[in-house]
């Protein structure tokens, strides 16, 4: 894959890139695995709005993906790999021996034709999931337990990947991609390989309409409102804050430490992402 640049026709167009999308090879999804997805924009349980700038953007359907890889021992081939409004990864539609049909997220290199397996006893190359014990150490993994049966939740976006980096007794160190390092049940199925579409990240949205394609609204600085809106509104001229950086309610807004002390996950984590 590589990043698709466009001739500069318009002033915003000089700036909009996107992935060529050559790895896909189908544009209609499998109908019986997909559903309606209502728009929460922000909003919670009470219709108060919880989360600011989300709105709009581009009616999607929701692809049913099987993050437990729990249909084990059976043999899948690749029917094809398509793109999902959803997330950032690809995902691979697998037809099943039995018949059934099943998304997962496809991993880097994974070509329509290839066989995939899950099970305790599987080869270890990409696509296949197993429980993380069983993996040597080094293996590049992704979508990963965080408690057995559950289904993935670590390293599920585009080019993400979690190494294994030891063995301790019932448990395995990981390598996040935010750089920490944890504990996990070595039970826990993780999927070999590290998720494609690597070069989502280095595209240019290019303008303005494109962010609200995707429901992202825009931003307004704190400094531009009235006092009564924000603590960084109101004074004279071009006034910038006169304060440390605060949220709409008052709220330390840079490096302001939010997670609780004594976290049941703590006893899990070995070295923490940030120094």
């Amino acid at each position: 894959m590589a990043i698709k640049k466009y001739k500069p026709v318009t002033p915003s167009r000089r700036y909009f890139s996107s992935v060529d999308g050559s790895d896909i090879t189908t544009h209609k999804p499998y109908k019986p695995l997909t559903k309606g997805k209502k728009r929460i924009s922000g909003r919670n349980n009470a219709g108060r709005m919880t989360l600011r700038r989300r709105g709009g953007g581009t009616k999607k359907r929701y692809r049913v993906i099987d993050f437990k890889r729990d249909k084990r021992d059976i043999e899948a081939k690749v029917v094809s790999i398509e793109y999902d409004p959803n997330r950032s990864a690809r995902i691979a539609l697998l037809n099943y021996k039995d018949g059934e049909k099943r998304y997962i997220l496809a991993p880097d290199g994974l070509k329509v034709g290839d066989r995939l397996i899950a099970g305790k006893k599987v080869k270890v190359s990409p696509g296949n999931a197993m429980p993380i014990g069983n993996m040597p150490i080094g293996t590049i993994v992704h979508n990963v337990e965080l408690s057995a049966g559950r289904g993935g939740q670590l390293a599920r976006s585009a080019g993400t990947f979690v190494q294994l980096v030891g063995k301790e007794g019932k448990s395995c160190i990981i390598k996040l991609p935010s750089g920490e390092t944890r504990l996990i049940n070595k039970n826990n199925f993780a999927t070999v390989g590290q998720i494609g579409n690597q070069d989502h990240f280095n595209i240019s949205l290019g303008k303005a309409g494109r962010s609200r394609w995707l429901g992202r609204r825009p931003k307004v600085r704190g400094v531009a409102m009235n006092p009564v809106d924000h603590p960084h509104g109101g004074g004279e001229g071009k006034a910038s804050g006169g304060r440390h950086p605060v949220s709409p309610w008052g709220k330390p807004t840079k490096g302001y430490k939010t997670r609780k002390k004594n976290k049941p996950s703590d006893k899990y984590i070995i070295s923490k992402r940030k120094r």
